[in-house]
């Protein structure tokens, strides 16, 4: 009987899973739609065939880097953490190949959120994707991003910061941070409590 119901709810899990599976999988072709469906009652969402393979390549990678990450914990903070983590680096990565976080897309100064991005993919392959390695690199991240408009506008100097200029590339860095936060906190949430440290052992 027992053996049963654990076939049972064995079968129901994978079932479950199958359908998040291609429920997110649909989600993410109905967001490479979106653009073209704009396309057809606006003349602002001018979109060639690059910018569909981009915008695809980016949905795709971000999918199954999620996939990956299931594996690594079933979690919901875990799940969570990795779902908003992927989603700051898209809009991230995006915006700035859109049209630029400081200044223009083309404003060298953007590159230096490829560093920003450096230090989760490292810090991801270094941690293995683990929730409490994975909140350090979440911080550092959040770190690294709240750098890039000090330099920006402290130390090269691209825009006022009293200006809308630079009031803009703040409001969205710090958008970003706290998103990397959040995402750390959600990771640290999923590691679960820290076991006590063991009393050391009394000499004699």
């Amino acid at each position: 009987m027992s053996a049963a119901l654990i076939s049972l709810t064995t079968k129901a899990g994978c079932r479950d899973k199958k359908f998040w599976r291609i429920a997110r999988w649909s989600l993410a072709a109905l967001i490479l739609l979106l653009p073209l469906l704009a396309m057809q009652f606006t003349t602002e969402v001018a979109w060639d065939f690059a910018d569909f393979m981009i915008f695809g390549a980016l949905l795709a990678g971000a999918g199954g880097v999620y996939e990956l990450a299931m594996r690594v914990s079933g979690h919901r903070a875990y799940r969570a953490a990795t779902a908003v983590a992927l989603a700051a680096a898209f809009i991230l990565i995006w915006v700035n190949l859109a049209v630029g976080i400081i200044g223009d897309e083309g404003n060298p100064a953007n590159l230096m959120y490829v560093g920003v991005l450096a230090v989760g993919i490292i810090g991801a392959i270094i941690t293995r994707g683990q929730p409490r390695g994975m909140a350090c690199t979440l911080s550092v991240m959040a770190f690294a991003q709240a750098l890039v408009p000090v330099i920006a506008l402290l130390f090269l100097k691209i825009a006022p910061i009293s200006g809308p200029a630079g009031l803009t590339i703040l409001v969205l860095n710090i958008g970003f941070i706290i998103l990397f936060v959040g995402s750390a906190l959600l990771f640290r949430r999923a590691s679960g409590p820290r076991r006590p440290a063991e009393p050391a052992p009394e000499k004699y």
